[in-house]
């Protein structure tokens, strides 16, 4: 990329490289110790609660607590794809917010290529929130549905597939949320790479306290 210094796109590789490396060991302390992260411990309460719920016939409860997983994430949708329209009115007219991002800008490239990247980089990532929050509206509509119809004989309805659709729901409603989360110094690197950094280092010591076991 030649519109952005070296010293720039240096940051920027080891803040991806910081940000890949964490999720990557996120990803191996699941697999092998789940019930020590937070996400592990969510799937196995997941699947308690869903066999509470079939084997007692709570279907009021459970209309209740699906109804409140998807009010959460048709509201993040929607901030989500109001976030990409004001982006997209921010890309018609660069100059009204470029010069303040460039005032504070202490090492970085400054120069509107970079800065309708960066743009375009924000879109790209909340429309992939919005992509996965609606993913998991469909999934936990799915699970509504599915929690709600009593059969023994019916292997399709057993526990074990409904727990792994809510599993699919709360999968994506994670995604979803590290998308909010990565924009922090997604957002910040509008203003430099050197805020870019900072907003990577709290946002990673901020993300291992809350993937650890609640």
């Amino acid at each position: 990329m030649s519109f952005i210094s070296p010293k720039e796109l240096g940051i920027l590789l080891g803040v991806v490289g910081i940000i890949t490396a964490y999720h990557f060991y996120l990803f191996i302390r699941v697999r092998r110790n789940p019930m020590g992260t937070a996400i592990g411990l969510n799937a196995h309460t997941r699947r308690l609660w869903v066999k509470e719920v079939m084997q007692e016939k709570r279907d009021i409860l459970a209309i209740q607590t699906l109804r409140n997983q998807v009010m959460a994430a048709t509201f993040l949708a929607s901030t989500s794809i109001l976030i990409c329209l004001g982006l997209l009115g921010a890309t018609f007219r660069p100059g009204v917010f470029s010069e303040i991002s460039h005032a504070l800008n202490l090492v970085g490239t400054k120069n509107e290529a970079l800065w309708m990247f960066k743009l375009m980089l924000l879109i790209v990532l909340f429309f992939f929130t919005f992509f996965n929050f609606t993913l998991s509206i469909r999934y936990y509509n799915h699970a509504g549905f599915m929690i709600n119809t009593f059969d023994t004989n019916d292997p399709v309805l057993s526990v074990e597939n409904v727990a792994e659709v809510l599993d699919h729901a709360a999968i994506h409603y994670t995604f979803g949320m590290r998308g909010f989360y990565l924009s922090v110094p997604t957002i910040l690197w509008l203003f430099g790479p050197f805020w870019m950094l900072m907003g990577c280092l709290v946002m990673i010591g901020i993300l291992y306290r809350l993937d650890r076991e609640a």
